[in-house]
């Protein structure tokens, strides 16, 4: 087992300089909004500095190779869809992360020191408003997660090849140095959202406070094809979504998904185009800044995938999604202009074809909206887990979670009872999705 000495701490305020194959190489399944090329989109375009408040400190654990592997190797053997080409997109030679000093990239941790509490979708605005009328500073607080991404994904970064021993010890350490991190900084608590339920059990052993929310998600279970998922559901559930589709379809000249290695200059200001007149429309903040989406699909344009609908060869509506070999996830979806039915079309039925054309097993398409549930996406439990440095204040958060977690197990067993698939002969629904067992974006939808 790896020994605390066998481990060395580093804290970054920047990807810049750390070899993308070393960062992409740690577990990151399914989920690629903490991948190497996702994360530098979002400082390079300033959407994550002390400015926008989400401050980024990246924490890095270091060590000896697990099973003797060098890191000149596993660097060579590197794929361009782990993060770049074979030189890696930091710079320098890949086969050593200069960071490391030539030690291996045990685990990660991204994390940002916040002043606001914007962008989250694990809202503790009631909790900051408690520690004011208290007297007590809220912010900044310490928050590990995809910056305004509402996605369920790992957030304690692990080398795969690490045995479960080593792989505890590397988790240890680097919940010990976000805890570091948050008192360097004076940070008044500490918020690991969407993480996962293993880790949220580890985190609950470490003295954080455990949060259940829901969102809606659709489940592939091996269709054949989007008429074969029709089939498992109710007779009118089945008639208005192929109307819907039917309709929205005929609207416009063609629906087609560009990768982002395709991806013009043209579909990039289309989608910039369409994700801020959507968060104006509906009085959202403008999270990403200009000029993130041709980052990304400079960074990662391996997991870009754009869905655009078009009326005389331009694109009049779309939607941005993030393709992994373990799921789909749909974001901002936008348009110039208001057709019927389309934002369904593009939003939620195509990337559910897509999802069985390509046999992936998952669909996230975003935080919100009942709407969901009636086109066969189902309430999924999620994760977080918090921790307070005022007594006061955790002690309370604590007995409110206690009880917040109640109500929503039984809103969402309520919510799965209204799901659109069939029912068996003793009336329980034939449903793609458990309720609030399993586990666990934000498309405006």
């Amino acid at each position: 087992m790896l020994a605390p000495v066998d481990l060395e701490l580093t804290e970054l305020t920047s990807l810049e300089g750390v070899d993308s194959a070393s960062w992409n190489g740690l577990d990151h399944d399914p989920s690629p909004f903490l991948e190497w090329g996702f994360l530098l989109a979002l400082e390079r375009s300033g959407s994550t500095t002390a400015q926008s408040g989400w401050d980024p400190l990246y924490v890095l654990v270091y060590g000896p190779a697990p099973g003797g592997t060098e890191p000149a190797e596993r660097a060579s053997n590197a794929s361009p869809e782990q993060g770049g080409d074979a030189k890696g997109e930091a710079g320098g030679e890949a086969t050593r992360d200069s960071r490391g000093g030539g030690r291996t990239l045990l685990g990660a941790v991204a994390s940002y020191v916040k002043t606001h509490s914007y962008g989250e979708y694990i809202f503790d605005f009631q909790w900051a408003r408690a520690a004011m009328h208290a007297g007590l500073e809220y912010y900044p607080k310490l928050v590990i997660a995809a910056p305004a991404t509402p996605a369920t994904g790992k957030r304690l970064l692990l080398h795969p090849d690490l045995d479960p021993a080593a792989r505890e010890a590397v988790a240890l350490r680097l919940i010990e140095g976000v805890r570091e991190v948050a008192e360097e900084r004076r940070c008044s608590s500490i918020h690991w959202l969407f993480c996962t339920g293993e880790e949220q059990a580890l985190l609950q052993r470490e003295g954080f406070a455990a949060r259940m929310s829901f969102q809606y998600h659709w489940q592939n279970q091996g269709y054949a094809s989007f008429d074969d998922f029709l089939g498992t559901l109710t007779s009118r559930k089945r008639k208005q979504i192929r109307k819907e589709r039917r309709r929205a379809q005929a609207a416009v000249d063609d629906i087609t998904f560009v990768p982002g290695t395709e991806l013009s200059r043209e579909g990039l200001a289309a989608l910039d185009r369409f994700y801020r007149r959507t968060t104006n429309l509906y009085g959202g903040r403008q999270y990403l800044r200009p000029g993130f989406f041709h980052a990304l699909v400079e960074l990662a344009p391996e997991r870009v995938r754009f869905l655009q609908a078009r009326r005389k060869d331009r694109a009049v509506a779309g939607a941005l999604f993030f393709e992994t070999e373990s799921g789909l996830y749909g974001r901002y979806w936008g348009c110039d202009q208001d057709i019927e039915f389309l934002h369904f079309e593009a939003a939620y039925y195509a990337g559910i074809e897509r999802c069985i054309e390509l046999g992936l097993p998952l669909f996230e398409a975003g935080a919100q909206g009942e709407h969901k549930l009636l086109r066969g996406f189902l309430p999924r439990m999620c994760h977080s887990a918090h921790w307070f440095r005022h007594p006061g204040l955790n002690r309370g958060v604590r007995e409110f979670l206690q009880e917040e977690a109640h109500a929503v197990r039984h809103h969402v067993d309520r919510l799965a009872e209204f799901g659109p698939y069939k029912q068996d002969e003793g009336g329980m629904e034939l449903r793609a999705a458990g309720s609030s067992e399993g586990e666990a974006g934000d498309l405006s939808g």
